[in-house]
């Protein structure tokens, strides 16, 4: 059993994953955030790898990769820095969320094997069709007890996100909404209404909420809806503010969602 699976097998709701864009705000902040993260609670621990053109990212992370790129953040020194890193969190989940181009430059088993290595749990890579999943990346998944975690939008047929739930391990990514990510004040009916959908369907593994969650509001329907929450745009936002003191990022960021 991975992280991923002990963590859900002692902790069904509630769950709090955070992301953080690797090489932001320094070069060498990705120890320290980590660190930092898992000292004070958070469950999970989403690292974004940098790039020039995250298509799912709104201005908050697109900003966060561009600052990361020019600091000089890649996926090679990011491994080696989550290396390090892993020893401060030795039992938190590592999920690490990027897109196909450097994954590809880097080398997909090559990527597979120094993840095993380093101690990174799942990868979630949005751009990655199921189809290609399917036919080139499950057996790599299957090897090295890496699992791909797959997004689902409002969007997704019932279908697709049954094939999904059948073939992919870890857990299921529920985008809130068809947009990019970024804060919201509060979801609308329909969102809820989604929500409310899949909970109905009879799948097997747990759905993690993220985009737009920002207040105690947005993170009590997520954890009302699922079995957790993501957080990334608000995070990112809490380290631009302190990136001298990371430990204070992390506290404005749960005091902000309530948790504090």
């Amino acid at each position: 059993m991975n992280r991923l699976q002990h963590l859900f097998g002692r902790k069904q709701n509630n769950i709090l994953s955070v992301y953080f864009t690797a090489g932001f705000p320094a070069i060498d902040s990705t120890g320290e955030i980590i660190k930092q993260l898992a000292s004070q609670g958070v469950d999970m621990i989403e690292i974004g790898v940098p790039f020039s053109d995250p298509m799912a990212d709104g201005k908050t992370i697109q900003h966060s990769s561009t600052v990361a790129l020019n600091n000089g953040m890649n996926l090679q020194l990011l491994l080696s820095q989550v290396a390090e890193a892993r020893k401060e969190a030795p039992d938190t989940p590592l999920v690490l969320m990027g897109y196909l181009n450097p994954m590809i430059q880097y080398g997909i088993e090559r990527l597979f094997e120094r993840c095993k290595e380093v101690g990174i749990d799942a990868l979630i890579i949005p751009d990655l069709p199921f189809g290609e999943y399917m036919s080139d990346y499950k057996a790599l998944c299957d090897k090295y007890d890496i699992p791909i975690i797959m997004l689902i939008t409002p969007e997704t047929d019932e279908q697709r996100i049954q094939l999904i739930d059948k073939n992919c391990s870890g857990f299921i990514y529920m985008v809130s909404s068809a947009s990019t990510t970024g804060t919201k004040d509060r979801f609308t009916d329909e969102q809820i209404a989604y929500f409310k959908r899949i909970n109905r369907m009879p799948l097997q593994h747990n759905r993690l909420i993220g985009f737009g969650i920002s207040n105690p509001a947005t993170l009590q329907e997520a954890f009302g809806n699922s079995s957790g929450a993501i957080i990334g745009s608000l995070f990112i936002k809490c380290l631009n503010r302190h990136s001298d003191n990371i430990s204070q990022a992390v506290s404005e960021l749960l005091t902000t969602i309530g948790i504090k």
